[in-house]
C-alpha cells in the first residue's frame, strides 16, 4: 500500500482506545492468471481470509449489498459489538469482492457506499468510519451532528 494509505489508517487505528482497537490483518491477493475464472482467485482469498477468521468472531462483510448505515447506526453497532465480548472481523475483498463463503460465514452485511472505491481508500474510510462512530458513544468532540 502506499505510504499515505498506511498513515491515514494507522493514524485513525491509534486514536482509538484499548478496548476499540483497530488491527488490520492483510490477506495476499490471490495470483491472477489468464486461464483462470474470477470464481477461483475468490476461492484462494476465501481461504486464507476464512482461516484467518476465529469461530467465535462477529463477522461483519462490507458488500455493496450491504446495510447502509449512518453514522449514529453505526455507533449503536459499535456499542452492540463492544457489549458482545467476541473480536469483530470487518472483511474487506479483494478486486473481485468477496467470495459466496465469507458472505455467508458473515453474521452482517455493510455497505459504505452503492459508489465503488479502490481497496487502499476503503481501509481509510473504514478506519475513520470506525473511529467517528467510536467518539459518538463516548460524546468526544470529533463528531459533530
Amino acid at each position: 500500500m502506499s505510504a499515505w494509505v498506511e498513515t491515514a489508517f494507522k493514524t485513525y487505528s491509534q486514536r482509538l482506545p484499548k478496548d476499540c482497537c483497530l488491527e488490520l490483518i492483510e490477506i495476499p491477493v490471490a495470483k491472477r492468471t489468464r486461464n483462470q475464472l474470477v470464481d477461483k482467485w475468490k476461492e484462494k482469498e476465501a481461504s486464507l481470509i476464512l482461516k484467518a477468521i476465529d469461530n467465535s468472531d462477529w463477522v461483519v462483510a462490507l458488500d455493496v449489498k450491504g446495510q447502509n448505515w449512518s453514522t449514529s447506526k453505526l455507533a449503536s453497532q459499535v456499542t452492540k459489538w463492544q457489549s458482545m465480548g467476541n473480536n469483530v472481523a470487518l472483511l474487506i475483498g479483494g478486486p473481485d469482492g468477496l467470495s459466496s463463503q465469507c458472505l455467508d460465514r458473515a453474521d452482517q452485511k455493510w455497505s459504505l457506499s452503492a459508489l465503488t472505491f479502490p481497496h487502499p481508500l476503503v481501509r481509510v474510510i473504514l478506519a475513520e468510519t470506525i473511529y467517528r462512530a467510536w467518539s459518538v458513544t463516548v460524546n468526544h468532540p470529533y463528531h459533530r451532528e
